[in-house]
C-alpha cells in the first residue's frame, strides 16, 4: 500500500502544471525523465491495481505478453517526434499521455516482467536497445528538425541520449552473462 501511495504522488506532482512545463521544455527531459518517471509511477501502483482488480491481470496477462505487447505499443508511439510534438500542441493529446504512460505502460510492465521469464525479459530488453540505436540515428542524422516545438540541438541532443540508452540496456544485458543470480536471490 504504501508503494502505491508514492507512485500516486510522483503521479500527481509529475501532472502538475509547472512541473510539467519544466519537464516539456526541454526535450531530452521530456523524453527520458518525463515519460520514464510516468512509467514508474504506474509501476509503483501495479500492485495496488493487480490486488484490487485480481480477476482483471489474471484473465487478461496471466502469460505476460499481452500486457508487454502494449507496453511496447505506448512506449514506441511516445518515441516518435510527432507524439511528443502533438503532446505539447493539444491538451487532449498531453491528457493521453499522462493516462496512458502510467497505465497503459507502467502496470502492464509491472504485472508482464516476472511472467515473461529470462527468455522474454531478453527478448524486450535487445528489442529496445535496437529500437533505442534507430531513435538515435532517426535524431542526430536527420536532416530536418523533427519537432516544431524544439530546436535541431535539442533534437541531436536526444539522439545521442537514446544513444547512450542503447548502449547501456546493451552493458547490462551482456553483463546478465558474468553474473551469477543464485548469489542475489
Amino acid at each position: 500500500m504504501k508503494q502505491a501511495i508514492y507512485g500516486l504522488v510522483l503521479y500527481v506532482f509529475l501532472m502538475l502544471p509547472p512541473v510539467a512545463s519544466l519537464a516539456e521544455s526541454i526535450m531530452t527531459v521530456h523524453m527520458h525523465m518525463q515519460m520514464p518517471l510516468f512509467v514508474i509511477a504506474g509501476m509503483l501502483m501495479a500492485p495496488y491495481l493487480k490486488q484490487r482488480f485480481p480477476g482483471f491481470f489474471s484473465k487478461w496477462n496471466h502469460n505476460g505478453v499481452p500486457g508487454i505487447l502494449l507496453f511496447f505499443i505506448i512506449m514506441v508511439y511516445w518515441m516518435l517526434p510527432r507524439a511528443m510534438d502533438e503532446a505539447l500542441a493539444y491538451q487532449s493529446v498531453e491528457i493521453f499521455k499522462f493516462i496512458s504512460l502510467p497505465f497503459l505502460a507502467g502496470v502492464p510492465l509491472r504485472d508482464s516482467w516476472n511472467k515473461l521469464g529470462s527468455i522474454g525479459q531478453n527478448v524486450i530488453l535487445v528489442s529496445f536497445s535496437i529500437i533505442s540505436a534507430l531513435m538515435a540515428w532517426l535524431y542526430i542524422f536527420s536532416p530536418t528538425q523533427l519537432c516544431n516545438n524544439y530546436l535541431k540541438v535539442e533534437q541531436i541532443t536526444l539522439g545521442w541520449a537514446f544513444l547512450f540508452l542503447g548502449l547501456s540496456i546493451i552493458i547490462y544485458f551482456v553483463q546478465q552473462f558474468f553474473v551469477d543470480k543464485s548469489q542475489y536471490e
